[in-house]
């Protein structure tokens, strides 16, 4: 185990309890189990050394404020003792001459309620004096990045249990303990063992100690105040909580405490659905069963195991509540960094849960301190683009299950379009958007690539429609032209859609507009030779002068469109969606007087419509008749349009218009 978590390059523990023999009254007695107490025997004078003056004034920090949370100087201990015994069998895989000692490969925890001490210990590959001194006099070493960079030296080798960079790890044990020993031995032949111990004050001593056995072993004597962590059970919480899936065994007083296989690190294709079953109830705290399950591991930009997992269940409330808590947990090297890492996954994933392993992530010196780094960053993208990629060939492959995860979590995925700041990320997103289509029947969704991959050659933008359901939106006088034309369109049931798709703006090269703004910007004349029946050019140009005195303070505009059949008129403004949603959100701050001069809407009137032809003969028989009509018309289309906060308001001259109209009956 390393003993400053990386930065001690050759630390291992001892690999039995009760390894220490003595025959001389000078000696220390060590507390190993409750049936065996041994003492390691001093074979001279200890010697003290002062810690180098960076530790010195780190010292203080780490033992009051480097960690949010006291218990994980137990994470840091257990990881240490890890990488000490990775280590160790590492070098023996190498063919390195080692001690004999066949002493098991595990990590050993002994509490004692009665002394407050918790000891730990390993069978690693131990350290020498100098390395003693190296790594627990001074802080900041990394010994486990100086083994790496000694191993790919050598021939390229991937030693990839090693944890750590900061060499912190071990020094974090003087936050609960008054005094820490450390007996060790290394494992090279002719090795001879020694005792280091300090109360984490400014100085440490070493001397030599006979009968200890390769490895190392740390015992930790207790504060009063922090007795509490020689307590059996509590130990055994905190292992469960940060170091469930140490690759080496640990034993809590004999009993094994790690038990739930880091299937993250394990080859996909050998994880069973049932394995995976039991991991997403464990690490997501659920009941329910993944619907999809992304496990993958990747060494570039970043090195990454993950297993994330979609839920079955529909989100609930608080799910959708951008402030709810990640269930994506962060490790490195099967050693816990954040239990609810909100930052390594963008907010939009937030209903993803599973484990994230990263060997570039350090253990953390504080939770602050991964907030924000550039590190995470690069991870949250890695990540992100891994995730998009995983559903988008979902889509393509599993079109079913894909459209009821759609249904469930299409929210999340406009969310991640709204809240991306880059266009080539908003696109990549948007290759998850569904919507209805004019092309399909009802039901049947498209993404935006299906969309495309249909555009005839002639067509140049992506439309889509704004309507409250199916019905209403084939039924739109918008719709009509595009329609004859057999043009394909979206159609977008939820307000926000809209907000979406104008972020978005484009998608492949290609413009995204509603159809009312399609429609604003046509500038094909009307053919009134054609119109059978219809208005004339003259006729039609005085009763659009006329409709501009009517409507005048609420119309900014009149004019005579061939886009319309069914209709008798339709409103359109420059960019309707944004239009709509400043009426849902500030239209009851702004004066009425005031609101038409910011929507500034246009009138397109049909003059072949029955009823603007008889609007037209209405002007010189029945003015009134005319004036109220007219203004019904305009009402009647604003509210088409989504632009009328309250329909109820078009209701005020109803009863004199029906009046009116019903009196030669």
């Amino acid at each position: 185990m390393l003993l400053t978590r990386a930065t001690t390059g050759a630390w291992a523990w001892l690999a039995d309890s009760g390894q220490y023999g003595c025959s001389i009254p000078m000696c220390r007695r060590v507390h190993t189990t409750s049936q065996l107490l041994q003492e390691a025997v001093q074979t001279n004078e200890p010697q003290a050394y002062e810690f180098q003056a960076e530790t010195r004034m780190l010292l203080d920090i780490v033992a009051k404020s480097l960690y949010s949370e006291k218990e994980v100087f137990v994470r840091e201990l257990i990881s240490n003792a890890s990488d000490a015994i990775e280590k160790a069998r590492y070098l023996a895989l190498q063919g390195k001459e080692l001690d004999s000692s066949e002493a098991d490969m595990k990590i050993h925890i002994t509490t004692d309620k009665y002394d407050k001490t918790l000891t730990i210990q390993d069978s690693g590959i131990g350290m020498s004096r100098e390395e003693l001194i190296d790594n627990l006099g001074t802080i900041a070493r990394s010994g486990s990045k100086a083994f790496i960079q000694q191993l790919q030296e050598g021939g390229g080798a991937d030693p990839q249990s090693i944890i750590g960079q900061f060499g912190v790890g071990f020094y974090s044990a003087f936050m609960v303990a008054e005094k820490v020993e450390v007996f060790t031995k290394s494992r090279l032949p002719g090795s001879i063992g020694y005792i280091w111990a300090s109360d984490g004050c400014g100085k440490y001593t070493v001397e030599e100690c006979q009968n200890v056995e390769p490895g190392t072993k740390i015992i930790c004597h207790l504060k009063v105040e922090n007795r509490e962590f020689a307590d059996e059970q509590t130990i055994k919480d905190v292992i469960k909580k940060y170091s469930s899936f140490i690759g080496s065994p640990i034993e809590v007083n004999g009993e094994q405490a790690n038990n739930i296989k880091p299937i993250w690190l394990m080859d996909p294709k050998e994880v069973s659905p049932d394995q995976h079953d039991e991991f997403y109830r464990y690490v997501g705290s659920a009941y329910d069963k993944p619907r999809f399950v992304l496990h993958y591991r990747t060494d570039a930009p970043v090195d990454l195991r993950c297993v994330l997992y979609v839920p079955e269940g529909k989100p609930g409330l608080f799910d959708l509540n951008r402030d709810a808590e990640s269930s994506v947990s962060l490790y490195c090297r099967r050693v816990l960094i954040m239990n609810k890492a909100e930052n390594v996954l963008p907010k939009w994933l937030r209903f993803l849960k599973g484990v994230v392993d990263s060997e570039d992530i350090p253990l953390n010196l504080s939770r602050e301190l991964l907030q924000d780094s550039a590190l995470i960053r690069r991870l949250r993208t890695v990540i992100q683009n891994r995730v998009v990629r995983f559903l988008f060939d979902k889509s393509r492959k599993d079109a079913e299950s894909y459209s009821k995860f759609f249904t469930d979590y299409g929210i999340f995925i406009k969310e991640g379009i709204l809240s991306s700041q880059e266009q080539v990320e908003k696109e990549e997103i948007a290759k998850l958007i569904m919507y209805d289509s004019s092309a399909k029947p009802i039901g049947e969704k498209v993404t935006l690539p299906e969309y495309i991959g249909r555009m005839t050659d002639n067509q140049k933008d992506i439309y889509y429609l704004a309507a409250p359901s199916r019905e209403l939106a084939e039924s739109s006088p918008y719709f009509e032209a595009l329609k004859k034309r057999n043009v394909e369109v979206l159609f977008c049931y939820e307000p926000y859609d809209e907000v979406v798709l104008m972020q978005l703006q484009e998608f492949g090269n290609r413009k995204i507009i509603s159809v009312e703004k399609e429609m604003r910007q046509d500038k094909d004349a009307v053919d009134y030779e054609g119109a059978e029946g219809g208005l004339r050019r003259s006729q039609a140009n005085e009763l659009m002068d006329w409709l501009k005195t009517v409507l005048s303070g609420r119309c900014w505009g009149v004019k005579a469109t061939p886009r319309l059949e069914s209709h008798p008129c339709v409103i359109t403004v420059e960019e309707m969606g944004a239009a709509r949603h400043f009426v849902r959100t500030q239209f009851t701050q702004i004066p009425e007087e005031t609101r038409y001069s910011l929507l500034q809407p246009q009138l397109e009137i049909n003059p072949g419509h029955p009823i603007i032809m008889k609007l037209n003969e209405l002007r010189e028989s029945n003015p009134r008749l005319a004036e109220l009509t007219a203004k019904q018309l305009f009402s009647n289309a604003m509210v088409l349009a989504g632009l009328v906060e309250d329909p109820r308001t078009v209701l005020s001259s109803m009863n004199e218009l029906l009046q009116l109209a019903l009196e030669k009956h």
